[in-house]
């Protein structure tokens, strides 16, 4: 098959984190020729949506990831699969490239489907499970976030759409900060602000579970730096092996089958304690310390399932 991926400069990845060339790695052991190119680079001209980037040969060599053909433009309905793996911030331009993604053409299968990217972003969509998430507010007014802070004493205050980590904060019952913050953040935006309860439980870790078109195949722990609350990879959070629980199961078995139903085959959720917290379906993580940890061939599951829906 001839695979596109949509994502950030190939050449400046981690090949031993970064989730993506661990797909196209996979891919192209599988004998599917692989085409990348950036957000920037998506046109879409009287009908036809075309991309302009490389043809590549993808190799795990530490500082140089990939050998890149001439920059050239292909048609997107040419593509078999096409990959949305840019990074976050969800914002304005990242939709748009959802919406021009849906007209990449019906033979064209595009992972994570980009209407469900688009319609449920990860922090959004837990929402929809309010049996499995902790107290939770969406709000911009100011009045309302402090009468929640005030209720549940200790909580965690961070942007909507932000990612890795970035913009979050801790309020404890005796921080004063919340005014500050509400207009730092009213200054920079005008998105609501996501509040939920602080749980303790993030001192043992926060669970990345990945599922495959809904099933869990497998977790790992994130656990926060000493004197830091976030236990993203990004701000230094220490991953670990570690297995499913019983109520981890739980969750995936109530939300699988709406991302399945959607075409959300590389989901990341967030557990913390018995709560999911985040539905990562954006460009989520987790494939390489997986596999490190317990021998999970996550990217090969990813594939077996495409593979599968393009039969």
């Amino acid at each position: 098959m001839k695979i596109a991926f949509q994502m950030d400069p190939i050449t400046e990845v981690d090949i031993d984190a970064d989730s993506s060339f661990r797909l196209a790695e996979e891919a192209q052991a599988r004998g599917h020729r692989i085409f990348v190119y950036g957000p920037a680079d998506l046109t879409f001209d009287r009908g036809r949506l075309r991309a302009t980037g490389h043809w590549a040969e993808i190799q795990r060599v530490v500082g140089d990831p990939a050998v890149l053909g001439p920059r050239e433009t292909v048609d997107l309905s040419d593509m078999d699969v096409v990959w949305l793996r840019q990074d976050p911030p969800f914002d304005m331009g990242y939709i748009t490239t959802t919406h021009l993604l849906d007209m990449a053409g019906e033979d064209t299968l595009v992972v994570n489907d980009p209407f469900w990217v688009r319609n449920a972003p990860e922090k959004l969509l837990v929402l929809q499970f309010p049996d499995l998430t902790p107290p939770t507010m969406i709000a911009r007014n100011l009045d309302d976030l402090k009468a929640f802070k005030a209720e549940f004493g200790d909580v965690i205050l961070k942007p909507l759409y932000g990612n890795g980590g970035a913009g979050v904060f801790r309020l404890t019952a005796e921080d004063r900060n919340l005014n500050s913050l509400h207009e730092l953040f009213a200054g920079i935006n005008r998105e609501p602000l996501i509040m939920q309860q602080f749980l303790p439980d993030v001192a043992q870790g926060d669970k990345r579970i990945i599922l495959v078109d809904g099933a869990p195949i497998g977790a790992i722990n994130r656990v926060p730096a000493a004197g830091e609350t976030r236990s993203n990879m990004h701000v230094g959070g220490r991953p670990e092996p570690v297995g499913l629980s019983e109520r981890d199961r739980e969750i995936c078995a109530a939300i699988g089958p709406f991302l399945r139903e959607k075409g959300q085959i590389f989901v990341g959720i967030d557990v913390i304690g018995p709560y999911l917290t985040e539905i990562n379906v954006t460009s989520p993580t987790g494939l390489q310390e997986l596999e490190r940890f317990d021998g999970t061939n996550g990217a090969a599951l990813i594939w077996d399932a495409i593979e599968a829906r393009k039969a």
